[in-house]
């Protein structure tokens, strides 16, 4: 099993910058893969970024160039860093790990990112 904690969450204000973390436990060899998704009040949960042990990276267009997925999948860390905020990444953002890109097995609780205009 692995568990997965986030942290870094809050409220700022648009334009402000904030980082999240994901700090993971338990049996990760097979883990190959990060991502982190939101999902905002009345809408359906979406991708963000993910992160593989090779260190290729993605990310969606809404959030390309303003977020910057990393991580050490090594020591079972990763984190996002978020830039020039918009009221509409106003989310809880939920970090995800499995063995694929396509495949999430372990999600954590998520954390509340509030961004006020």
């Amino acid at each position: 099993q692995v568990q997965l904690v986030e942290s870094g969450g809050g409220l700022v204000q648009a334009g402000e910058s904030l980082t999240l973390s994901c700090t993971t436990s338990g049996t990760t060899s097979n883990i190959n893969a990060f991502a982190w998704y939101r999902q905002a009040p009345g809408k359906q949960r979406e991708f963000v970024a993910f992160v593989k042990r090779d260190g290729t990276t993605m990310y969606a267009d809404s959030v390309k160039g303003r977020f910057t997925i990393s991580g050490d999948i090594a020591r079972n860390t990763m984190y996002l860093q978020m830039s020039s905020l918009k009221s509409e990444d106003t989310a809880v953002y939920y970090c995800a790990a499995g063995s694929n890109i396509r495949t999430y097995a372990y999600w954590g609780q998520g954390t509340q990112v509030t961004v006020s205009s």
